[in-house]
């Protein structure tokens, strides 16, 4: 399979080390100018970029009909629009917050969790996420994820960022040398705390997840999540 990356930072190198080492080749190496580029050598594209590059990354693909997995976060204000093109278009488009295998784990927990804990008033419940210094945005997208979750699957009814109101949850957002991801989710009462955490050791597992979705999604049409993926693993 031949793989256009698109970002070549420090996820994109270790995507790339992944790709090959599961028997693919890289096609493209793109961090600017993907207007001027032609895709149709590619198989599927895989978008590791930054916020205000990652549209305009899924809408060039979109329309090359190249399927397109991203996991770049801080965009998500267009990603009704990318999926309406994507439908609009007949062609494949995936994203996720975190492609680790394990987050997606953590995130099947988190929605049971809460599902458990919505009857029990005398929880607060709270996020934490932690990461690299390198980081653009704030809270991370796996964050929100987590929250959304919760939101979906209790009474609460919204998150904000270091402060919230009574029904809302809380995220704190820290920055840290050399993290590549830490993700927590507390229940606090006076009694106890009960807690579910998720540590990243390395970018490997994200790698890993992202080309696992590519080899998934080629030749496929429509829009996907990495659930879609892993349903079709176990």
């Amino acid at each position: 399979m031949k793989i256009a990356l698109l970002g070549y930072g420090k996820m994109g190198k270790t995507i790339e080390k992944i790709a090959i080492e599961r028997g693919h080749t890289i096609s493209h190496k793109i961090t600017t100018g993907i207007e001027n580029e032609d895709l149709s050598e590619a198989d599927v594209a895989i978008d590791f970029s930054v916020p205000n590059a990652a549209f305009t990354n899924i809408k060039a693909c979109i329309k090359s009909k190249l399927p397109v997995i991203c996991g770049t976060t801080g965009w998500l204000d267009n990603y009704e629009s990318a999926v309406k093109m994507c439908e609009d278009e007949n062609s494949a488009f995936l994203y996720a917050s975190n492609f680790s295998i394990g987050v997606n784990l953590f995130f099947e927990l988190n929605q049971k969790l809460a599902k458990l804990m919505d009857p029990f008033q005398n929880y607060s419940v709270e996020i934490e996420e932690i990461h690299h210094l390198q980081k653009l945005d704030a809270p991370s997208g796996t964050a929100i994820s987590l929250a959304q979750q919760i939101i979906n699957n209790t009474r609460k009814t919204g998150w904000q960022l270091d402060h919230a109101e009574e029904n809302e949850i809380p995220v704190f957002a820290k920055r840290e040398d050399n993290v590549p991801g830490t993700h927590t989710v507390s229940y606090k009462s006076e009694i106890d705390t009960i807690e579910i955490k998720h540590t990243a050791h390395s970018r490997e597992g994200f790698a890993l997840g992202a080309v696992i979705a590519a080899e998934w999604i080629k030749d496929k049409k429509g829009v996907f999540s990495m659930k879609d993926v892993l349903q079709n693993l176990t």
